[in-house]
């Protein structure tokens, strides 16, 4: 690829994946920076089509499609990028890049199950279109899959998809069994974060790592970056659920709320509530509608209360919080345009929020 490639086009992916800007590439390095991603990113996705593809007509159909219906990519594309730490884009590092996408696709169905979710990714989840267990078989078939790409990598591979799939599972775990009595409930609701988030970011930010044949001492810096990255980006998932029905950010204003799910802000609450005669009417309100429901009305304007409420703002300073530190775990890394994407991104994440 030459370099009158037009620089729209060649920072296309990395803007829609990770929230960066064209001015990024301004240099000849960064130009050239920004094309290997490019372009693993393309031989990853040719990857991904063949590689959740089944000679079984459900299994193909009901596997390809939350794979078809879009995502950004954000975890192959970090491989790639810290692969670029290394010797950049080889065999392995795509091979990984593919099995970590598959793992978080396979992680949707499931968790899709687990919310009752009704969409994902502006199309109808799969349990919605073919039941609860077709889609929790589905994702049992993608997580084989990432198994099988993962085993071709070698034993360290392998450990660290399985210590990361444990940690799936546990953050799943326990978010559904909830805090224990002797939990604080916000620890335990950002290790939930850690876990379910967090530690794939991560698992994809090391095997960049590892498979580029870069030295080992970038490993730890990267793998802090990504899970604390993780925590922030599902942060601000928390305070855009509150956002304006006629946003573009995607979502359906109060989804987590109407499920039940008890998001930072909403912990917050709980915890002024304790002192707070204002905010104990509003969680009153709130948690009244999710158990017994309400009118759209009144739900609307609860969650309109919650967004305006200093426990809002409170959770973007946490989640500013948790990038900085992502940011400041890159330190040991010598100044790359592999750091200066991580930075901007980190920034994206916060960003997302406005």
């Amino acid at each position: 690829m030459t370099h009158g490639t037009p620089l729209a086009r060649r920072s296309k992916t990395l803007s829609a994946s990770l929230g960066l800007g064209e001015k990024l590439f301004a240099s000849s390095e960064e130009r050239r920076f920004a094309d290997a991603i490019e372009e693993g990113l393309a031989e990853v996705e040719a990857g991904l089509l063949r590689e959740v593809s089944f000679a079984d007509d459900m299994a193909d159909v009901a596997s390809r499609y939350l794979l078809e219906a879009g995502g950004k990519r954000i975890r192959p594309v970090l491989t790639l990028l810290t692969a670029q730490l290394g010797e950049g884009n080889n065999a392995a590092v795509i091979t990984a890049a593919q099995a970590i996408e598959i793992t978080h696709l396979a992680s949707l169905y499931h968790d899709d199950v687990m919310d009752e979710a009704e969409m994902r990714r502006g199309v109808p989840s799969a349990q919605s279109v073919w039941g609860n267990s077709v889609a929790i078989l589905t994702g049992d078939l993608l997580f084989a899959r990432a198994s099988k790409l993962v085993a071709s990598l070698g034993e360290g591979a392998i450990k660290l998809q399985a210590d990361t799939f444990e940690r799936l599972c546990l953050g799943q775990l326990h978010e559904t069994v909830g805090p224990r009595l002797e939990d604080d409930p916000i620890d335990h609701y950002l290790q939930v974060l850690a876990d379910k988030t967090g530690s794939l970011i991560s698992a994809a930010a090391q095997m960049g790592v590892i498979f580029s044949g870069a030295p080992e001492e970038y490993a730890e810096p990267v793998v802090v970056f990504g899970e604390k990255i993780g925590v922030a980006f599902q942060l601000i998932d928390d305070v855009i659920d509150l956002a304006e029905p006629e946003s573009e950010t995607g979502k359906a204003q109060g989804t987590d709320l109407r499920s039940g799910v008890a998001t930072l802000p909403l912990l917050y609450l709980r915890r002024a509530a304790q002192s707070d005669a204002s905010a104990a009417d509003l969680l009153d309100r709130i948690e009244r509608h999710v158990v017994a429901g309400g009118t759209e009305e009144e739900l609307a304007a609860a969650i309109a209360e919650l967004r305006a409420h200093p426990v809002t703002e409170e959770t973007l300073d946490e989640a500013r919080r948790w990038a900085d530190d992502a940011v400041a775990a890159l330190e040991p890394l010598p100044p790359s345009p592999v750091t200066k994407a991580l930075t901007k991104f980190a920034e994206a994440v916060v960003d997302r929020s406005k």
